[in-house]
């Protein structure tokens, strides 16, 4: 399987910039390979430097793996937070938009995409990747609460389960249908119609309407 980007992400390795040399190597090595594909060596020749370089910055390969998938959670979740847009013109509206943006991250970024959550980094791997993927997941959370609130009193649903549901909903259909690349299945209509109508579906599912 190929996760190529149609451009490569490679910079080279210029003095005092290692670190970003050696994800991008990385990036470049999912894309060709797959998150699996390749060794921690493999990544020290592709960013021009020698085995013993890398372990400068990072312990092994799965060190390397996590500050991309790190990268990664910070990108997805400033596309989340634009899309978001502070809940503007209206919650339903920004809401689905979020969704959206999640679809437009998988196209856009499919190798960071890949190391996100197809290399088995753990989502504690690191303090900063814990953080990382916090903070893009409070954004989902966050228009889960807006939307949520305009439901009836009385029988709101936990905004936190609302934003746990979506998200899984979103990520099965970026997973299968809106990726950048060779894994993507083909769709009889866009994903993002796909995601609009399963939005819609889950909320008459749950006997209420929001207020517009």
């Amino acid at each position: 399987m190929n996760w190529q980007n149609k451009s490569s992400r490679r910079r080279g390795y210029h003095h005092g910039h290692l670190r970003e040399a050696l994800v991008a190597a990385a990036l470049d090595l999912i894309g060709e390979k797959g998150p699996a594909g390749f060794t921690f060596a493999e990544a020290a020749r592709s960013a021009g430097v020698s085995p013993a370089a890398p372990y400068r910055h990072f312990r092994d390969r799965d060190a390397l793996l996590a500050e991309v998938a790190r990268q990664g959670f910070e990108r997805l979740g400033a596309f989340l937070a634009k899309a978001w847009n502070d809940g503007a013109p209206d919650p339903v509206t920004a809401f689905d938009n979020v969704g959206r943006a999640y679809l437009a991250f998988a196209r856009a970024e499919p190798a960071y995409y890949a190391a996100m959550f197809e290399a088995q980094v753990p989502p504690d791997a690191t303090p900063e990747l814990t953080q990382a993927t916090d903070e893009a997941f409070l954004v989902m959370q966050r228009a889960a609460e807006a939307l949520v609130a305009r439901l009836p009193k009385g029988s709101r649903p936990p905004a936190r389960m609302v934003s746990l549901h979506v998200w899984s909903f979103a990520h099965g259909i970026a997973s299968l249908f809106a990726r950048g690349d060779a894994a993507r299945r083909k769709l009889p209509m866009p994903p993002e119609e796909l995601l609009e109508a399963g939005f819609l579906l889950y909320l008459d599912g749950l006997g209420k309407e929001p207020k517009s």
